[in-house]
């Protein structure tokens, strides 16, 4: 790992604590909104969880499991890891108490944002979670939209999934959205990566995150499974995949604006490279899958 700004690379299990793999709050971030969680249970093994102030999300990375909030029991089907298909997922409401509970065993990520209105708690299936192919040639990666403003009612969280298949870049162009102008909204960013195995061991990715003159931030992580790279402003992207590793990541962002929405501005140096697009075609490898798996 190479960075400048370390306080915004988190190696894996460095936020430890508990049952959870991974714990980032708006406090240990710095900033107020935006947390999450990453539950690990053993076969067999349940742990309740308080969601206080914050709407969450259980979302299985690997591994299914029970949830029962606010009198309802909700059976999630879950997956074998992040690589595999699109997940079903549960919605808890602030200020509830969960229990979540795994015949099997899993890890379970709890995407989190501070909020004031209290939703019903809600099942999300698999199958409505909307997969959108964006980007072409190299820049070619999915998006599993599974909370995003249009496909998931929620008060402030939004959260997606990207699938970069090896050798290719995502989150680009680099782009930011730390400030409320008609093109774009304030939203605090945590980038939580796991990284395909390689025929002999883990894989490894690159994140980049530059700021303006007037906010500075340099962050250039290497990054491998269950690494977070935090993103409070700033240009961020490229996400690289290295060649042989598949890359995925998981996006949490809240922040202050009062509608919920996903307004970004491209890095000028560089927007012009969506214009290249048009005459690529997607990457023939994607989708990597669907909520039926991958294609035989």
């Amino acid at each position: 790992m190479s960075t400048s700004d370390s306080k915004h690379y988190l190696p894996a299990g460095s936020t430890a604590s508990g049952p959870f793999r991974t714990v980032v709050t708006p406090e240990s971030a710095g900033w107020g909104y935006s947390g999450l969680r990453v539950l690990e249970l053993a076969p067999g093994g349940s742990q309740e969880v308080a969601t206080s102030d914050s709407e969450t999300l259980v979302l299985p990375l690997n591994g299914g499991c029970t949830v029962t909030v606010d009198g309802q029991a909700f059976e999630v089907t879950g997956r074998q890891d992040v690589f595999s298909r699109v997940t079903d997922f549960v919605y808890l409401p602030r200020d509830a108490s969960a229990t979540i509970a795994s015949t099997g065993g899993g890890r379970f990520a709890l995407p989190a944002a501070r909020c004031e209105k209290r939703l019903p708690a809600r099942y999300g299936p698999a199958e409505n979670v909307p997969v959108e192919l964006r980007g072409a040639g190299q820049s070619s990666r999915q998006v599993n939209n599974f909370c995003t403003p249009r496909t998931f009612e929620c008060d402030k969280l939004i959260a997606c999934e990207v699938l970069t298949p090896s050798s290719n870049w995502s989150s680009y162009p680099p782009h930011k959205h730390d400030e409320a102008t008609e093109t774009e909204r304030e939203l605090e960013e945590i980038y939580y990566f796991e990284v395909a195995d390689g025929p002999v061991g883990p894989g490894v990715g690159y994140q980049r995150v530059y700021g303006t003159q007037r906010r500075p931030i340099d962050v250039l992580a290497e990054v491998r499974g269950e690494d977070v790279v935090l993103i409070p402003h700033g240009w961020h992207g490229p996400s690289m995949a290295a060649p042989g590793y598949d890359l995925y990541y998981l996006n949490v962002m809240a922040g202050p604006g009062d509608d919920r929405a996903w307004m970004i501005c491209d890095d000028p140096a560089h927007g012009w490279v969506r214009q290249t697009w048009a005459d690529q075609p997607v990457d023939p490898r994607l989708p990597l899958y669907t909520a039926e798996g991958k294609e035989q």
